[in-house]
């Protein structure tokens, strides 16, 4: 459901910080209204994609040298002729990056030729525009492009400060391009898929729908009544193996007792960790060792409280479902790191608040 224009910009001026703080107070609210007593929790991770585009190197090419251009366009605009001139190359890019496009439909010997030549001239245009983004930017410096007008300085003042950011991420888009497509490298470490969400992370799930995603990790954990007790937006992708004892720790700050039940799947399980969760005093853990051969493991999980609590778990899969479908976190439409936490914490509050009013109006309804 989208949100209202009000509910945008009071979210631009409250930072993560106090979304946070907003959740606890919701999920402290629950607690005393006995939603939640703790004794339960259940944690999965998901994947909230970034509002990018699907990420290809020509793509990514054509977005650096349309950024680069318009401000320099802006600062031409401004400060007049005077320094390097500003040619537009902006039109020769985009019929390279459809060229491309179409290339590369053709999967023979020559049609691979064919897009690498374009490749290269796409890359050799792309350097030219950099370059010359190069010297816009020593002529700011220098003096050269300025305006005698205060306010407008202060302008070229922001567009230079752009320049300097977006530069190097179309110069780190050059190299990963030649990296793959000229030198057959398609494992480069640290690959920027977005110009504008350069922290945007590569995150592959083994989803049969959607095998690669473009976003960041999401932490999702409840207790009793559906309520999230704990959310977590990573800055990198951590393993899930690695996240259960934090996530009970995690539980027990926020609701002052360690749950006697804690139920995940297969992909939370360590040994080590269902160890450490016993010694803190869960009583039953519920996480499969898929592919185990110890006997009695298997008896383990063939019990019929590990079977149930499985099934309860399943709901978190579903809570995830809502929380995409319902608040938005498919895809983050704010920008930046810290808007992606915005937006997770503010739609699991709306979830929480949602679910703690049928839980209240359920109560209410077996009293009278």
């Amino acid at each position: 459901m989208p949100r209202p224009w009000g509910a945008w910009r009071r979210s631009s001026v409250v930072g993560p910080d106090a979304v946070a703080r907003l959740h606890q107070r919701v999920v402290a609210i629950a607690q005393a209204a006995r939603v939640v007593a703790g004794r339960k929790m259940r944690v999965d991770t998901t994947v909230v994609e970034t509002n990018i585009h699907y990420p290809t190197d020509s793509s990514l090419l054509g977005d650096g040298v349309r950024v680069l251009t318009r401000l320099m366009k802006q600062v031409t605009a401004i400060t007049g002729p005077a320094g390097t001139t500003l040619r537009d190359r902006t039109r020769s890019v985009k019929l390279r990056v459809l060229a491309i496009g179409r290339a590369s439909r053709n999967k023979s010997d020559q049609g691979k030729a064919k897009l690498k030549a374009l490749y290269q001239q796409l890359l050799g245009t792309t350097g030219r525009v950099v370059a010359q983004a190069k010297r816009f930017v020593a002529d700011m410096a220098a003096g050269v492009k300025r305006s005698a007008d205060l306010m407008q300085q202060v302008v070229v003042d922001s567009l230079k400060a752009e320049l300097e950011v977006m530069r190097p991420r179309v110069e780190q888009v050059i190299r990963q391009t030649k990296a793959r497509v000229l030198g057959g490298d398609t494992r480069a470490a640290g690959k920027l898929v977005s110009i504008f969400e350069p922290t945007t992370e590569i995150i592959r799930k083994g989803k049969a729908s959607k095998p690669t995603e473009f976003g960041k990790l999401v932490k999702i954990q409840e207790a009793e009544h559906q309520i999230i007790i704990a959310y977590e937006v990573y800055a990198q992708r951590p393993s899930d193996s690695a996240l259960l004892v934090p996530a009970i720790r995690a539980h027990q700050d926020r609701l002052g007792r360690v749950p006697d039940l804690v139920a995940a799947d297969p992909g939370f399980y360590s040994a080590t960790g269902e160890a450490t969760a016993k010694a803190m005093g869960v009583k039953r853990v519920s996480v499969p060792a898929t592919g185990t051969k110890s006997a009695r493991r298997k008896l383990e999980q063939k019990k019929r409280w590990f079977k149930k609590a499985q099934r309860w778990r399943t709901g978190c899969e579903g809570r995830i479902s809502v929380l995409k479908r319902r608040h938005g976190l498919n895809r983050c439409r704010y920008r930046g790191e810290t808007g992606m936490q915005r937006w997770v914490g503010l739609g699991v509050i709306s979830d929480n608040l949602i679910n703690l009013g049928v839980a209240l109006a359920r109560s209410k309804s077996k009293t009278e």
